[in-house]
């Protein structure tokens, strides 16, 4: 995880909200350079001491992972699992290491801990497009 500048961070939730070695989905929207909105679907996945975030889209057909909500790993619980066709993907990498797209990878998203919350970074949230202020 990167230690970006607080102007550039946006919380989340806090780590306490999401247990240990579970997933939890996030249903935000990111404004884009020329201004537009758009659905930013995200998991946050906590795994010991680390936490590893990706875009909820499988890159098999773009759907989302989770088949039911805040479901997303397998029934072992060690890897994200794609509600759809079953693909399976590494936690820490985000690799596709078996099913219809394996090899292929989901797309990361880059977080940060700021006094205990889980930001992400590298984004502009819809609702600060404007005022450029972190999300609380």
């Amino acid at each position: 995880m990167e230690t970006p500048p607080a102007a550039s961070a946006y919380a989340i939730c806090r780590v306490v909200d999401i247990p240990n070695r579970r997933a939890k989905g996030f249903h935000l929207l990111r404004s884009e350079p020329d201004g537009s909105e758009i659905p930013w679907h995200i998991i946050v996945v906590r795994w010991d001491r680390k936490l590893h975030a990706y875009v909820n889209r499988c890159p098999h057909q773009g759907v989302h992972l989770d088949w039911e909500p805040n479901q997303f790993l397998d029934g072992d619980g060690t890897r994200i699992i794609c509600g759809k066709h079953g693909s399976l993907f590494e936690v820490a990498t985000g690799e596709c290491v078996d099913g219809p797209c394996r090899g292929a990878q989901l797309e990361p998203v880059r977080l940060c801990v700021l006094d205990g919350d889980i930001c992400v970074t590298g984004v502009v949230p819809a609702d600060d497009a404007d005022s450029g202020a972190p999300v609380s």
